[in-house]
């Protein structure tokens, strides 16, 4: 992929306006690639090393941003706050994706938008079985809860949202492919209920 994941980041970003949350900010990457049409993003990390070193990036950001300690699965935010949510390579990682989702799904405001970047189901047999093995053995406990064989795109329909646009990619494009190869990028609105 040409530009690597900082390309993918500003495709994930574009466009994107008013008040955000982000969930699972880590070190802060995506900071720098909100747009000035962001008016905040208020960014959940549980990490408190990983919100140390998001708090460095914050100070280069050119939006506002608001680290705030919790998890995904119980968002210490009001309910239909945000006009976007962004998950970025976090939802292989979350206790509860289902739980996860409906907090992104109350926290958005009717036909908010969620913005998404993550790995997930391989789509053949063969390499799906072996993300299926890594879940069950040591790779959650090696590489901070990931679980390569979750399925992002069905679960974001789930939990009620409508995806409104999606392209399905391999991370690196080229050579042998990973456990964490097969990715997704896109956007899904709440419903207005």
């Amino acid at each position: 992929m040409r530009g690597g994941i900082a390309a993918i980041r500003n495709e994930l970003l574009h466009g994107v306006s008013g008040r955000v949350i982000e969930i699972g900010a880590g070190n802060g990457l995506n900071f720098a690639h909100y747009p000035r049409a962001v008016s905040e993003v208020v960014a959940v990390e549980p990490e408190r090393v990983l919100r140390r070193r998001a708090a460095a990036a914050a100070l280069r950001a050119e939006v506002p941003v608001d680290l705030v300690p919790g998890v995904a699965e119980a968002l210490p935010v009001k309910s239909e706050a945000f006009d976007a949510a962004v998950a970025s390579l976090v939802l292989c990682t979350v206790r509860s994706l289902p739980r996860a989702l409906s907090e992104l799904y109350r926290v958005l405001r009717p036909d908010g938008e969620l913005r998404f970047f993550e790995h997930g189901l391989a789509p053949g047999p063969g390499m799906a079985a072996v993300q299926r093995t890594l879940d069950r053995t040591g790779w959650p406990r090696l590489f901070g809860n990931c679980h390569t064989a979750r399925d992002p795109l069905a679960s974001i329909e789930a939990a009620g949202f409508r995806i409104v646009s999606q392209r399905v990619f391999r991370l690196p494009e080229r050579g042998p492919a990973l456990p964490t190869s097969y990715c997704v990028l896109g956007t899904a609105r709440r419903g207005v209920d």
